[in-house]
């Protein structure tokens, strides 16, 4: 199998990956309508008990997501609003152009650093929210990106002091539970101020998850779930990464924290008529491309979809995996594949463009020097790998090779987290677009078999 093979087989297990958490999909297979009675998950529900029915939500695969709830719906949505990231609005329905739906309002906002749209469309939500009583039903729709695209600061903030913060934590190397815990505790709409606010109404929500191990009250930041968090926490990781872009905001993030009115824990009665269902997540996706892997005379293995920490480590895990199989065929034969899911991150150390999937298979590139037949394909799933327009990057053992022919730098770009610029000379950055889904990132590590002599 030459390497351009082995470049197409990595394509079609990313589209079998990408294919089996397509939002629209992913609702209806947990949703079901019969008249007026709508399923979810089991649990039926009678549209002839609510007066109005509202769709409320946020994320990059809100749009998909909202589409396929309103053609279940069929008429019966009194009004939804839902916050994607630019350039995720879907221009219409397959079945209702949106641009015809007074009741149908999609607003596009920042990511990851939340902006101005960010906090109109959280407020346009709360505003939804808070007109519903014991007769309505509350459909919320979640995916990732949602926990910058619906900002509402906590009073005594302002936009400017969460979007420095954003920026500090992005850039700290900090897990995204840590991120969150901080989020929570300074938002009017995260860590179940939105079940709050939505109460005493009936309250569904449904989650496209892209954090590790699907915790609910980390995807998001938990708007409609209990949050087990406490400010304390929060001001904990601010004081662990030493969170001081100056001083105004230290201080005005530590007063505001100390004095805030603390989030809706477990046990909260806001939460007891709330439903919560997974609808798709990283390990659905990886488990298809194992599926799919195996159907192209792979012999594959799912290692973990719980894989996080610095990227170049990672990325030295992975390829000594590589060399395994290549020269031993441990802990498979070749052709063996691969497949891990999770979340890495970057400790930003220098000034240059890229993302943790392209970071990761930068440093792949420079451990697999040399070694013939192995490729890893590194990418984001809902299509966008740091501030860039890449999803991620694919090497192989003659990666440095074609960079040296080019008088690349490989060691200097990662020094300098410059790996867009890197791949980007080579042609190996993997441009999806927008994928309309959103469910972490996944990795792929193929060998061919060894030709014998």
């Amino acid at each position: 199998m030459a390497e351009r093979d082995l470049r197409a087989a990595a394509r079609e297990l990313q589209q079998a990956a990408l294919d089996a958490v397509e939002p629209a999909a992913a609702v209806h297979r947990h949703v079901h309508r019969e008249g007026d009675m709508l399923t979810i998950a089991g649990r039926s529900y009678d549209l002839r008990d609510y007066e109005r029915v509202f769709v409320v939500g946020g994320g990059k695969a809100a749009a998909p997501m909202t589409f396929a709830i309103v053609d279940i719906l069929d008429g019966r949505l009194t009004a939804s609003v839902v916050v994607t990231k630019y350039g995720h609005a879907i221009s219409q329905s397959p079945k209702r152009p949106a641009g015809r739906r007074p009741d149908l309002q999609i607003i596009e906002a920042g990511h990851p650093v939340p902006d101005e749209n960010s906090v109109r469309g959280a407020q346009a939500i709360a505003r939804l929210a808070q007109q519903a009583t014991q007769r309505d039903l509350v459909i919320c729709l979640i995916s990732g990106g949602a926990s910058a695209l619906l900002t509402l600061p906590a009073p005594g903030l302002a936009l400017s002091d969460l979007q420095a913060l954003t920026g500090a934590l992005l850039r700290s190397g900090a897990t995204i539970n840590e991120i969150n815990t901080v989020r929570k505790h300074c938002s009017r709409i995260k860590g179940g101020n939105l079940a709050r606010l939505v109460a005493p109404a009936t309250l569904i929500t449904l989650v496209l998850s892209d954090v590790i191990g699907d915790p609910l009250d980390v995807i998001a930041s938990g708007p409609t779930v209990p949050d087990p968090t406490t400010a304390a926490d929060a001001r904990a990781v601010l004081e662990r990464y030493r969170i001081e872009e100056t001083r105004f905001l230290s201080l005005r993030l530590q007063k505001n924290l100390v004095s805030w009115h603390e989030t809706p824990k477990p046990g909260d009665p806001i939460f007891a008529n709330t439903q919560y269902v997974i609808v798709g997540s990283n390990r659905l996706a990886a488990l298809a491309a194992v599926e799919q892997a195996r159907r192209m005379g792979f012999n594959t293995l799912l290692l973990s979809t719980y894989v996080e920490g610095e990227a170049r480590e990672a990325a030295r895990v992975a390829a000594a995996l590589a060399k395994g199989i290549r020269a031993h065929g441990d802990p498979l034969s070749p052709p063996a594949c691969l497949v891990w899911g999770g979340e890495t991150t970057v400790m930003i150390r220098g000034e240059g463009k890229g993302g943790r999937n392209q970071e990761l298979a930068l440093a792949a590139a420079l451990a697999l020097d040399g070694w013939p037949g192995v490729l890893l394909m590194a990418l984001a799933t809902d299509g966008t790998d740091g501030p860039t327009d890449g999803a991620g990057a694919v090497i192989t053992g003659e990666t440095m090779a074609r960079a040296r022919a080019l008088g690349l730098d490989a060691r200097s770009a990662l020094e300098t987290n410059d790996s867009y610029t890197f791949f980007d000379a080579l042609g190996d950055l993997l441009r999806t677009g927008p994928t309309g889904t959103n469910v972490n990132d996944l990795l792929f590590v193929l060998v061919k078999e060894t030709t014998k002599a």
